[in-house]
């Protein structure tokens, strides 16, 4: 099968779906109702609310990164 026969493929079957156009409204809509909505009110962008500069953020990530990992056993 060359590329374009597959595209056609492709193409033609979401040309020819009704119950999949439904689905795949449904799939975008909790897409976005995931990254646009929940994002905003459950995680909260910490690093611009803690810290005023950009030398402090990258000071803090740094230092949070290069911490050796605690045992917890």
């Amino acid at each position: 099968m060359t590329l374009k026969s597959i595209y056609h493929l492709y193409v033609d079957g979401f040309r020819s779906m009704r119950v999949g156009r439904t689905l795949w409204k449904i799939i975008l809509l909790k897409l976005f109702i995931m990254f646009a909505i929940l994002k905003v009110f459950f995680f909260p962008d910490f690093l611009a609310t803690n810290f005023k500069t950009d030398a402090e953020r990258a000071d803090h990530v740094l230092q949070n990164l290069t911490q050796p990992a605690h045992d917890k056993f």
